[in-house]
């Protein structure tokens, strides 16, 4: 009995995936870092370990960037074919945002190779856009710009066989930037579910995260085909900038309704990460394990990529700020391998120790970082929850319920919409709606736009206006009845049953509030789901960032090369 006794205050000492109401906070959803669970480092990984085969099959595009080039990406199973169609650049309608006309490079990922016929048909429809139609197996359809300063500079140094200049590169750190990738049935595209799980792009977001990759390495291959073009001495990219090089990614609000919209990929993405932490903090490691040399190192790797960092953060912690939290968890961790003690104390659970020791002394961006950090210390755990990462988009209602049962899943899982003051002057002072021209999701003062319809989950609010209603009923009557008068409700009733038991669907917020900052949400998709880094924001509405940012080439992904390719130092000049 003693022993069993022991064992069950061993697990008691576990520590537990953190809760909703810490978690699901819009600060917290900002400060998150990418992890090995990241769509862009997961996907990376898979490739990396499968060692895909990447390559080019045709690259005819002349001396003023105008033609076609098409790549072939085999998986261990299945076949893919990327095409892609360059422009030279023109002032004329081009764009970052999804109004523009005119992009340097339109492509299309399909399945299988290509064919003539595939490829003139995507050279008809691609430039069609919302009256395009993909081929019948087609996955995504992408459009990308040049980052001009960088692209031209980077062409112009190749031409002379020299590289080009770190600083320049890493001002932008991509030669291209995305400003479209469009899939799951959009413009005719295949249904990512009808893919299935043993498809080789079947994992959440993979076929966007290929073409985003897909970019970044056709960018490369087109500025050494200029130069080589221009010069017979051009140099070939070294492949240490050309793994620094990622590709460009722009994002607006439109995230937040992909938030609201798919809310069991974000439990169940946020689901896993949370139980990799907790996984990872309860490890019981002796200070001579190796993985604390392996944290170590990725320790001194994120302060090194931080301390490089050139670009400008408004809103968000600075590089500078967090590169400075990260020293002193170092050392703290250093003084702890050498002494067996952490400020007096040997813990039985160092790393649970080391978190809740910086929890309140550091930035939530350098917590964030050193719980993302953890989790490569438990890799194979960590990939086994990246494959299960998914979930339905529907949401089923169950009229053969009661009022009392939905009353219970209220009680115990809103009781924070039911805190929240929707009646004060400040809660709903905006309004979501899309733009008549630019068909941009964007938010506004509601006194400006009265007539609009709000496209905009209001969770709080109609979680309270949904408890007053049901009020009104007795506990064992049953929802159809209910529903019966007041159908208004069937949506919220659905999405309540069907996300019951579940901590970290719904972030905690009234989006309409007039202290709501709409790009706390962005970010959590932006970094914690996508994987992208040096996420900057513009206007407190947009992000920019860089997707695959040191990511191996595919040379190295084909020779299974490539662990830990993160944060990256900048090469020497």
């Amino acid at each position: 009995m003693a022993m069993v006794a022991n064992n069950a205050t061993a697990e008691r000492l576990k520590p537990a995936p953190r809760p909703a109401e810490k978690v699901m906070l819009p600060a917290t959803l900002a400060a998150m870092q990418p992890t090995r669970l990241s769509g862009a480092r997961a996907f990376m990984n898979k490739m990396i370990r499968e060692r895909w085969d990447i390559g080019v099959d045709r690259f005819d595009i002349d001396e003023t960037g105008t033609g076609t080039a098409v790549y072939h990406i085999r998986a261990p199973q299945q076949e893919f074919s990327f095409i892609a169609f360059s422009r030279p650049p023109s002032s004329k309608m081009r764009t970052g945002r999804i109004i523009g006309r005119a992009w340097d490079m339109m492509g299309a990922l399909n399945e299988g190779p290509a064919t003539e016929s595939q490829i003139e048909a995507a050279r008809a429809e691609l430039p069609k856009l919302y009256r395009g139609r993909s081929s019948e197996n087609t996955l995504v359809w992408c459009r990308s710009n040049r980052s001009m300063r960088v692209f031209d500079h980077t062409v112009h140094a190749l031409t002379r066989g020299e590289q080009p200049d770190i600083a320049e590169i890493a001002g932008a750190c991509y030669l291209m930037r995305n400003t479209g990738l469009d899939g799951n049935g959009t413009f005719g595209t295949r249904s990512f579910p009808s893919l299935g799980p043993d498809h080789a792009l079947g994992g959440a977001l993979e076929a966007q995260l290929l073409n985003a990759y897909l970019m970044r390495e056709f960018s490369c291959d087109l500025v050494e085909h200029l130069a080589r073009l221009k010069s017979d001495g051009a140099a070939p990219l070294n492949p240490a900038i050309r793994r620094f090089i990622g590709v460009g990614n722009g994002s607006a609000l439109g995230l937040i309704f992909f938030i609201h919209r798919h809310p069991r990929l974000i439990n169940s993405w946020l689901k896993a990460r949370e139980f990799a932490i907790a996984e990872a903090r309860g490890l019981e490691l002796e200070k001579d394990d190796p993985r604390i040399d392996r944290l170590v190192m990725l320790l001194d790797k994120a302060i090194a990529f931080r301390g490089q960092d050139r670009m400008t953060y408004e809103t968000f912690a600075s590089s500078a700020d967090i590169a400075r939290d990260l020293d002193r968890v170092t050392a703290t961790l250093r003084s702890w391998r050498e002494t067996g003690a952490m400020e007096g104390a040997s813990p039985r659970l160092p790393l649970d120790c080391l978190a809740t020791l910086f929890e309140d002394r550091i930035l939530p961006e350098s917590l964030e970082t050193l719980l993302s950090l953890l989790i490569e210390l438990i890799p194979e755990t960590a990939d086994r929850l990246a494959a299960g990462i998914g979930g339905k988009d529907e949401l089923t209602l169950q009229a053969s319920r009661t009022v009392g049962e939905l009353q219970a899943i209220i009680d115990a899982e809103y009781q924070w919409a039911l805190d929240l003051d929707m009646d004060g002057p400040e809660a709903r002072t905006y309004i979501w709606y899309k733009s008549e021209t630019a068909e941009e999701p964007r938010r506004g003062p509601r006194s400006e736009v009265p007539d609009a319809l709000d496209l905009g989950l209001d969770l709080p609010g109609g979680v309270q206006r949904l408890k007053a209603d049901l009020d009104g009923f007795d506990d064992d009557v049953y929802l159809s009845r209910f529903l019966l008068k007041h159908p208004e409700h069937r949506y919220l009733v659905g999405r309540l049953q069907s996300l019951a038991g579940e901590p970290y669907h719904s972030p905690i917020a009234n989006i309409n509030d007039a202290d709501f900052v709409p790009i706390e949400l962005v970010r959590l998709m932006n970094v914690t789901v996508h994987g992208i880094d040096k996420t900057r924001d513009f206007l407190n509405r947009n992000l920019r960032g860089v997707l695959f940012h040191g990511a191996p080439t595919t040379d190295d992904i084909r020779a299974g090369k490539g662990e830990f390719w993160y944060y990256p130092e900048e090469p020497a000049s």
